[in-house]
């Protein structure tokens, strides 16, 4: 099981997306889609034949093989519900970040491959909120990581330093802006509108369809869980199961799915209750996120705690 957990991010991932909707359509008055939708939509982009421009060149049919290999690839690294792995000696969070940027620049890429004016303006996007969200991502990481004296994950997850203490409750707030950006939600990206004045992500695969598409779309579901798993490991690791026994794991495979629960409340909750930002008021948003991260770190270091 300990080198099989992966999976239940690579399979749970559209589930989770399905949820946040479902969530969200419940407090706005509606019905909303079944949480299984976002799995009838890949088999049907699946089974769909693939229009490819002309200009494009191999980038952009790689793109999508290498934004869902380093997706994958970064979940192998992260403990699931438990923190005995062989995997995990490679999970250090700088590493883990790096590899989720390798998917980042090429999906960037494949968006100027294209050669239109969409998919220029969301990689050019994309980009600028990358700079501002990867070093606020490391800064609220790094507190962590310096009190449980190791920037392996599972090693964070496994250490009993959780105290929530202000530094630890900076960096949580700081991660979650940081979890909003990276996974393309409302206020900072809404990933259900295709207009052009609001378009981050949804402007670099605008021009992919059929089996393309539904690749791109479930590597953003892995992605999605996957940073959901790191800020649990990281800033709500009771309950992670330390062994490898069948009984712990089961116990700890339920307390993870009702952290993954909570989570995606919050996330539903904060999309129902903010109205998307204008892309030059992000800026302001991601920067305040950045300074919570370094007083998290400042905080730390002076208090100790």
């Amino acid at each position: 099981m300990e080198f099989m957990q992966f999976l239940i991010i690579i399979l749970f991932s559209p589930l989770v997306n399905g949820t946040i909707k479902k969530f969200k359509a419940g407090m706005q008055g509606r019905v909303g889609p079944s949480i299984v939708q976002p799995y009838y939509d890949l088999l049907k982009l699946f089974k769909k034949d693939m229009v490819i421009s002309n200009v494009t060149s191999w980038i952009f049919k790689v793109a999508p093989y290498v934004v869902f290999a380093s997706s994958v690839t970064a979940v192998m690294l992260v403990p699931v519900v438990t923190a005995e792995s062989s995997f995990f000696m490679m999970g250090d969070v700088i590493a883990l970040i790096y590899i989720l940027a390798l998917g980042r620049f090429f999906m960037a890429l494949a968006g100027l491959d294209a050669g239109t004016a969409f998919g220029g303006e969301g990689s050019s996007r994309e980009m600028t909120v990358t700079i501002l969200v990867e070093a606020m991502m490391m800064l609220s990481i790094f507190t962590a990581a310096i009190s449980a004296g190791s920037t392996n994950i599972a090693r964070i997850a496994a250490s009993d330093y959780i105290s929530y203490s202000p530094a630890h409750v900076l960096a949580l707030a700081a991660f979650i802006v940081a979890i909003i950006a990276e996974t393309g939600r409302i206020p900072v990206d809404n990933p259900d509108t295709h207009l052009e004045l609001t378009m981050i992500h949804e402007g670099m695969i605008l021009e992919y369809s059929g089996r393309y598409l539904a690749i791109i779309e479930w590597a953003q579901y892995i992605k999605q869980m996957l940073l959901f798993t790191i800020a649990i490991d990281v800033f709500l690791p009771f309950g992670i199961s330390m062994s490898n026994q069948p009984l712990h794991i089961i116990i700890s495979c339920g307390i993870y799915f009702v952290k993954i629960l909570f989570i995606t409340f919050l996330m539903a909750f904060a999309e129902s209750t903010r109205a998307k930002l204008r892309f030059f008021q992000l800026p302001s948003l991601l920067g305040g996120a950045f300074v919570l991260a370094l007083l998290s770190l400042l905080t730390y270091t002076i208090m100790g705690k």
